[in-house]
């Protein structure tokens, strides 16, 4: 008897691998393979080790265009094999596996930032999901260097990534923008369509440009032309020169409407609070510009509604130190005082 129950067997016409589970005849025996058992001449199969065997030298003649991808390194930067300076690329590689049926899958793109000039940067790298941040890394890349940055699942290329970068130098120069912006969006299809052709093609990577040369720094020149306006009566200053020109500020401003308006009593309390308003941000921005150390806001007492928008608007300017509402000999408790930080 060639087989035993509990043998190795291959099926020659599939290629499949099984085991044998029951001796019926001296000619027949019920065979398993992927879980299904069924009767097989014994003609019809035959010991695995010749196949495997040869099967492995078949593999190992493919192996070289796999070893490129498996072995990347994923914890050290390395420069680039070939300095050729044509700038900066998004690097996706391919993570091959085979399924229960021997078929070659996608696990999983390694993602690497691949510099490719003489130029190093500093970059912060965000992957979205639908357009909603999933994953950043801020770092640096050097010249003619990789850099790995993740890992994505292949099953979360449905979810339409995109790759979002912001460059800028590791060396700024005035000459030079102080970032740069780069967004690579991809369609789960198109991705799909280009790994077919990676596989027909026998390529190792997806490459995608993110720029070829850093962008200069835009120098916006004024040339508009106002000799026109000079001409119907306008007054132009030079902007270095201002300051000279502006209204002169005040350290203490009164926000009483009887002071405002000769015509307060046929306006609405809304229309009243909004000329209060509109009176302080006037003399803040003044105090502002004229560097001024310190500012009194008279708001008065009554409801309390005006000092409650004024201490609001307070909290949200970046020009404020503190403010204090305290009492004053002058002003009792109708008064709020600014002090700046310049």
């Amino acid at each position: 008897m060639k087989y035993q129950v509990g043998d190795e067997i291959l099926v020659l016409h599939s290629n499949e691998e099984g085991r044998v589970v029951e001796i019926m005849n001296d000619k027949m025996v019920m065979i398993e393979v992927r879980g299904v058992k069924f009767p097989a001449y014994m003609d019809q199969i035959d010991f695995p080790y010749f196949y495997r065997f040869t099967k492995k030298k078949i593999v190992e003649e493919k192996k070289p265009a796999k070893v490129f991808i498996d072995n990347v390194p994923k914890e050290k930067i390395q420069p680039n094999a070939i300095k050729v300076a044509d700038g900066v690329w998004l690097c996706l590689i391919p993570k091959f596996a085979l399924d229960d049926f021997n078929d070659e899958v996608v696990e999983l793109l390694k993602v690497y930032l691949i510099n490719r000039s003489e130029t190093g940067y500093t970059f912060t790298y965000t992957l979205h999901y639908f357009d909603k941040a999933d994953f950043e890394l801020k770092n640096e890349v050097r010249p003619f260097h990789d850099f790995y940055l993740h890992d994505i699942p292949f099953e979360n290329v449905n979810d339409s990534p995109s790759f979002h970068f912001v460059f800028s130098l590791l060396e700024p120069t005035k000459k030079k923008a102080d970032f740069f912006e780069s967004v690579i969006k991809i369609k789960p299809k198109q991705l799909f369509q280009k790994i077919e052709a990676l596989k027909d093609e026998n390529k190792p990577t997806l490459t995608f440009k993110l720029f070829d040369h850093y962008p200069d720094k835009v120098m916006v020149e004024d040339k508009l032309e106002l000799s026109s306006l000079v001409n119907k009566g306008y007054k132009l200053y030079d902007a270095g020169k201002i300051k000279q020109h502006l209204p002169p500020a005040r350290t203490v401003v009164d926000l009483h409407i009887e002071k405002l308006s000769n015509s307060y009593q046929q306006l609405s309390n809304l229309e009243i609070l909004s000329i209060q308003l509109n009176e302080f941000e006037k003399w803040y921005h003044l105090a502002v510009a004229h560097k001024q150390p310190t500012l009194i806001i008279i708001h008065g007492v009554g409801k309390g509604k005006l000092k409650e928008e004024i201490h609001e608007i307070l909290k949200l300017k970046k020009e404020v130190k503190h403010f204090i509402n305290q009492y004053d000999g002058r002003f009792g408790y109708g008064a709020t005082e600014i002090f700046f930080k310049f």
